[in-house]
């Protein structure tokens, strides 16, 4: 994985990642002969996934046997895993429980991203995942970790010495999940993100379950901090307010979310935030007038404001649910 994390660049739902992962090309498994000779193993990201999407889709066993019997999987840096068939009705339990098996197989894996799945085949809240602790517990040299869709979604806490980027995107997260994160113990961790997503959706976590994140002690490599998507962003705002983690940080998200002039507020009159070089608050409900504070207040903050928003019937949603 490159050793520079960029933390200006904020991933959306939208990406397949089906020409580009971890700073690589994407190769798409099986290959196709047509596109000509295969890349070498090392070169590229290997994107897996169901064959088709019509009435009957393959599912993504076929790619998986594909790839262990045709890439040289010892070189292999960076993985894409799509699509796994039916991925709104069914879980990719079978998918994990191969990548587990085989993980002896796949020594130089750092970069993996598990449910690259775009609204046009599933809305996030749709995707069915599964318990990915076997992911964390049989690659210890997995260094970025991504995981799309929160339906099921699992993890025991662990303890993973290598991992430098872990991010979860859902339409709602649930608190169990939120706490097991908590609990592990990541010491190489640089940047978490995570989409909290609509009570509506599933997502029940509260301020509670995020405080061993924010004491940080658990996180002593953290300078990117990203709590985002959250219908309750304000909290989040006024926990952050306070919170120990913040001193160490280089950039905050509370972007994607519901935050209004209330959570600015906060983040105004709590601790000093002029140590961040970047505060992402984009997808908001503030004021034009709380804008101009913010940015009087920050001068030396790349702040990013875009993306204003206005209630509809005085409610107020995240970027990303269903």
């Amino acid at each position: 994985m490159n050793s520079t994390i960029d933390f200006r660049h904020q991933p959306s739902h939208d990406e397949r990642y089906d020409e580009e992962y971890a700073g690589l090309p994407v190769a798409h498994a099986p290959w196709p002969e047509e596109d000509g000779p295969q890349p070498e193993a090392g070169s590229v990201a290997w994107r897996l996934c169901a064959s088709d999407w019509d009435d009957d889709p393959d599912d993504i066993r076929e790619a998986l046997d594909w790839f262990f019997n045709h890439v040289d999987t010892a070189k292999v840096t960076a993985m894409v895993i799509g699509n796994w068939g039916w991925c709104y009705e069914d879980g990719p339990e079978f998918v994990i429980d191969r990548l587990a098996k085989d993980a002896y197989r796949l020594p130089a894996l750092r970069s993996l991203f598990f449910g690259a799945i775009t609204p046009d085949e599933a809305e996030i809240s749709w995707i069915q995942q599964s318990d990915i602790t076997p992911l964390m517990k049989e690659f210890p040299k997995l260094e970025r970790l991504e995981v799309r869709g929160g339906t099921n979604l699992a993890l025991d806490p662990v303890q993973h010495m290598s991992l430098r980027i872990l991010r979860v995107e859902t339409g709602g997260l649930e608190s169990a999940l939120v706490r097991s994160v908590a609990a592990s113990d990541l010491p190489a961790l640089e940047l978490l993100e995570l989409w909290f997503g609509s009570e509506n959706y599933g997502g029940d976590t509260t301020i509670a379950d995020l405080a061993p994140i924010l004491g940080g002690d658990r996180l002593p490599a953290l300078r990117h901090l990203r709590l985002q998507n959250a219908d309750f962003q304000d909290d989040i705002a006024a926990a952050m307010a306070g919170a120990p983690i913040v001193d160490r940080l280089e950039s905050l998200s509370l972007s994607m979310g519901s935050l209004t002039d209330a959570g600015a507020e906060s983040l105004l009159t709590g601790q000093p935030l002029t140590h961040l070089r970047r505060l992402d608050l984009s997808h908001h409900y503030l004021s034009d007038a709380m804008m101009t504070q913010l940015t009087d207040a920050l001068p030396g903050v790349e702040l990013v404001l875009s993306g204003q928003r206005k209630p509809w019937r005085e409610r107020r949603y995240v970027a990303v649910s269903e």
